[in-house]
């Protein structure tokens, strides 16, 4: 699987996981050629920036990052709308697509950007051809901020590969495994960016993030997080239909059924493990965004979310998010339609699952 891949890797974190991936994958699929190769490649690519990072980073001592904000939600829960929004503070840096795909070595000039960029966009216009509703569910461009799941597969720990494919050993697995290593990596990748220069404020984002709450304070003990709360009906309809999409490109049968199960379970996991998790955190290291009132009054939601956790938001920053409403609204986007019982799940049933969540928290 690693064939190819010469140089050390640091610190052996890496084989559990992907042995029972690799053996989960085989176990419940039937992947069409270009979807093996697929596969292959992703874990080879992700092996190579690791291995690549390793080199960068090792016997060398690099401050820590600056300071993290964390947005976190359940997925299709308005999170990628609030990370565009913050992400024109010029206060905050976001690691771009091309960067997180092909970071290294660190660009000397203009011309060497410009050409990842070109690469990736070529990449991402394939996959957008193979996955055609792609582009209305997750548009991604390699120039644009991206969120960090995809770091965390340099670990092989990352909920990207549910997406991909029927894998329940592997989904027990993330439930439970440790994350600290995770973001050990996560860590010395932004240690490695600041490299090129050092931001005020990290902004970052990842569904997942939400069920690791404990292992990113004890990395970035001055994290700050803002969690949008969506109702899960929604979130986890969309999520479903997003993963079926993903995976009707990469295996010859995919079961609705299946992919409900397994997003309601996970999901469920993740997100009771960050209800409790976030206990811990003191009231101005962690701010609430309900999905309801950020839709009818985006400026007003950033607004109190700034105040909550002593930042700035100044009027420049302001026109610039003001100006980005307008322009979304004349962009014309396909609706992204799908329905729980496709996959075979109600309302009540969703409700039951998430009932915690929907007792505790404003939509």
């Amino acid at each position: 699987m690693l064939g190819g891949l010469d140089g050390n890797l640091g610190i052996d974190d890496y084989s559990e996981p992907l042995n029972i991936l690799v053996d989960s994958i085989n176990n419940n699929n039937k992947l069409n050629p270009l979807s093996s190769i697929a596969f292959k490649n992703q874990l080879k690519d992700r092996f190579l920036v690791r291995q690549k990072l390793h080199k960068f980073i090792s016997h060398k001592n690099f401050p820590d990052p600056a300071a993290p904000i964390f947005v976190i939600g359940l997925p299709r829960s308005g999170t990628t709308f609030l990370f565009n929004l913050l992400s024109l503070d010029n206060n905050h840096r976001s690691p771009l697509y091309w960067e997180i795909m092909n970071p290294l070595p660190l660009v000397k000039n203009n011309k060497q950007e410009v050409w990842r960029k070109r690469k990736i966009n070529l990449e991402l216009k394939f996959a957008r051809v193979i996955i055609p509703k792609l582009k209305n569910m997750h548009h991604i461009r390699a120039e644009t901020p991206e969120e960090c799941e995809l770091i965390a597969t340099m670990n092989v720990r990352s909920f990207v590969y549910i997406c991909m494919a029927n894998i329940p050993e592997y989904v027990e697995y993330l439930k439970n495994c440790s994350f600290t290593s995770v973001f050990e990596w996560h860590k010395k990748f932004f240690q490695m960016l600041e490299c090129s220069g050092r931001p005020n404020r990290w902004l970052l984002k990842d569904p997942s993030h939400i069920g690791h709450i404990p292992e990113i304070i004890t990395t970035y003990p001055n994290a700050k997080f803002i969690n949008i709360h969506r109702s899960p009906i929604e979130s986890i309809g969309s999520f479903c239909s997003l993963t079926k999409n993903i995976r009707s490109t990469f295996s010859k049968y995919v079961e609705s059924e299946s992919i409900g199960e397994t997003v309601l379970d996970f999901w469920q996991h993740s997100l009771n493990k960050g209800i409790e998790d976030r206990k811990v955190l003191p009231d101005n290291q962690i701010a609430d965004i309900a999905y309801s009132e950020f839709i009818n009054s985006p400026i007003n939601s950033v607004k109190n979310v700034y105040e909550k956790l002593g930042l700035d938001l100044n009027i420049e920053t302001e026109n610039k998010m003001r100006d980005y409403l307008i322009s979304q609204k004349s962009i014309k986007k396909e609706k992204h339609t799908y329905s729980l019982e496709e996959f075979n799940l109600s309302e009540e049933k969703v409700s039951k699952h998430f009932q915690n969540y929907v007792l505790n928290y404003k939509f």
